[in-house]
């Protein structure tokens, strides 16, 4: 199962890098910091796994690590295939306090540190993270003179609306949107998951393992998920990573983890099979937002 992003082709299956840096909930300034070999651990074998997907962020880190440096540490040199692809936008302090909404004259300087975190030449793939914008022109203007000098290969936008993506792509180029999204969560974006198939664009939900006021995990469960699952011998978040595959072949999977056996779970999702019946089920309570 692979889709392309431009000219680059990446597994269905990928890898989210918010979780690596610390446990517990992400940018929480008194989570604690994972361990690092284990942080290490995943990303090594995500990619003897087939994962050749990673996303990522500068913004991604704890206390004492850093989403980019463990990457980078991790799986450097970089295996050919490996498509990175890192967000801008928002932005840090060292301490972990949020900065205001970059403007786009600072777009460049977040790439190029991004850059220098993975110790990479160009990236391969930019998301514009939208927060409080109405209009993302001036920023994907932005990003795209970056594409034009060689900085960044292709270009995406994450927590967006519609018209957010029709702007952009008055600009540029676009080769996918990623937004919150799974089984019972945010099933008004159905219709855009639609629009961005029918315009070749990939959509890469997060928190796709996810339902319905349960951003942080899935620490409850519905029957019909978990029947299911029982059914094929499958964990509950198999079942939700099978059943975000199933919306179509132009949908990828990003969940994050920082631990091994949970990725290989994840990754094994993308074997699973559910039929037309149990989609209906599920289909059923995705619209009932449960």
């Amino acid at each position: 199962m692979t889709l392309a992003l431009g000219d680059l082709t990446v597994n269905r299956i990928g890898l989210g890098a918010m979780r690596l840096p610390q446990e517990g909930t992400a940018f929480d300034p008194r989570a604690r910091p994972r361990d690092r070999a284990q942080a290490v651990e995943v990303l090594r074998t995500a990619v003897e796994l087939g994962v050749n997907h990673v996303d990522t962020a500068a913004f991604y880190f704890s206390a004492t690590r850093s989403a980019n440096e463990l990457i980078n540490s991790a799986l450097a040199p970089y295996p050919e295939d490996l498509v990175i692809v890192t967000k801008v936008g928002p932005g840090r302090t060292p301490q972990g306090e949020w900065l205001p909404f970059a403007r786009p004259e600072q777009l460049r300087g977040q790439v190029e540190e991004n850059l220098r975190q993975l110790g990479r030449d160009h990236l391969d793939v930019v998301n514009l993270r939208v927060s409080g914008l109405d209009d993302v022109t001036a920023h994907f203007q932005a990003l795209a003179q970056l594409r034009r000098d060689g900085l960044v290969r292709h270009l995406g936008l994450s927590n967006v609306r519609p018209h957010h993506l029709d702007q952009a792509l008055r600009v540029a180029p676009v080769v996918c949107v990623q937004n919150a999204y799974g089984l019972g969560h945010h099933p008004e974006q159905d219709d855009f998951v639609g629009v961005c198939g029918e315009r070749g664009i990939a959509y890469v939900p997060f928190f796709a393992l996810a339902g319905a006021n349960q951003e942080a995990g899935t620490s409850a469960e519905d029957d019909e998920v978990t029947g299911i699952a029982r059914a094929h011998g499958a964990s509950p978040a198999q079942v939700r990573l099978a059943w975000t595959l199933a919306r179509g072949p132009h949908v990828l999977v990003i969940p994050g983890t920082g631990d091994p056996a949970h990725l290989r779970q994840n990754v094994a999702a993308g074997e699973l099979e559910l039929s037309a019946e149990e989609l209906t089920r599920l289909d059923a309570l995705h619209l009932s937002g449960s």
